[in-house]
C-alpha cells in the first residue's frame, strides 16, 4: 500500500493475511471464517502451491499450508489485464484453523455504491514500488469511489490526489486485499483488490485502485465456503 499509508489498526490487521505462491507470487487475503481466506482469483493459478503467512511480534514468519482452493469459474484473465470487470474472487482453505489472534470479517450486504463513498483498503503489499522488503506489514488506505461505480467494478482513489498526483493506493502484493465498508458500526468486506495504476492511468501504483465488488458473488462465496466445510462470519 503506497503513498505513506500507515500501518493498519489492530482491529483491521487481525482480518488480513499474506498469501505466497510456489512461483514467487505474493498477494493479500481476508479471513472470512477461521480457516477460509477470500482473495482475488488471479492470485491463485493452476500448477502452483500456496501458503498463508503470519508474523509474530518480532516479524518472524510462519507458513500455514493451504489445503484447498476454489476459484470462481467465471474469472477471465484477459478481462483483468484490460482492467475490465470479471469474477476475480477465490477462496483458500487452510489445512488447520488460524490462531485466535486472527478474526474473520463479515461480507458487506450493500448493493449500491455512489461516487464519493468511502472505503478502507488494507493490504500487505509493498509500501515503496519496486522495494519488496517494504511489504509484509498490513497497511490501510482510506479511498473513495470515483468514475461510475457499479456492481461489476469499483475504481477507488485517494480523495486528496484524485489519481492525478501520486497518492495512497494498492501496489504489488495488495491484490486480493479487502476493501472494507462500514456497516452497522463495523467494517465489512465490500470487495477485493484486482489491479492498480499510477497517477493519470500510468503503469504503477498510487493512482487508481481497481476493486471487484462482492455483491454479485456473495452467493457463490457462501456456497463455495459451505463446500469447504465452513460458514461465513455473521
Amino acid at each position: 500500500m503506497v503513498g505513506d499509508a500507515p500501518p493498519a489498526s489492530a482491529s483491521i490487521a487481525r482480518h488480513v493475511v499474506m498469501i505466497v505462491g510456489s512461483h514467487g507470487t505474493s498477494c493479500t487475503g481476508t479471513l472470512i471464517s477461521q480457516s477460509v481466506v477470500l482473495t482475488a482469483a488471479h492470485c491463485v493459478q493452476p500448477g502452483s502451491d500456496y501458503k498463508l503467512v503470519r508474523f509474530d511480534a518480532a516479524r518472524n514468519p510462519t507458513l500455514l499450508p493451504v489445503a484447498t482452493i476454489a476459484r470462481h469459474p467465471g474469472f477471465e484473465m484477459a478481462a483483468l489485464l484490460g482492467h475490465r470487470a470479471t469474477a476475480d474472487v477465490a477462496l483458500l482453505k487452510a489445512e488447520s484453523p488460524l490462531p485466535a489472534s486472527f478474526a474473520p470479517a463479515p461480507l458487506a450486504r450493500r448493493t449500491e455504491i455512489a461516487v464519493g463513498d468511502a472505503f478502507t483498503v488494507a493490504g500487505m503489499g509493498v509500501a515503496v514500488r519496486g522495494d519488496g522488503r517494504s511489504g509484509g506489514t498490513v497497511r490501510a488506505a482510506s479511498l473513495v469511489a470515483t468514475g461510475q461505480p457499479g456492481s461489476l467494478q469499483l475504481r477507488l482513489v485517494d480523495a486528496a490526489t484524485k489519481g492525478e498526483q501520486p497518492g495512497r493506493g494498492a501496489c504489488t502484493g495488495d491484490s486480493g486485499a479487502p476493501a472494507f465498508a462500514e456497516e452497522d458500526g463495523r467494517l465489512a468486506v465490500a470487495g477485493v483488490v484486482s489491479w492498480s495504476t499510477g497517477p493519470k492511468l500510468t503503469a504503477g501504483c498510487g493512482g487508481l485502485t481497481g476493486v471487484t465488488p462482492l455483491s454479485r458473488y456473495r452467493s457463490w462465496i457462501a456456497e463455495a465456503a459451505q463446500k469447504l466445510g465452513t460458514r461465513l462470519a455473521p
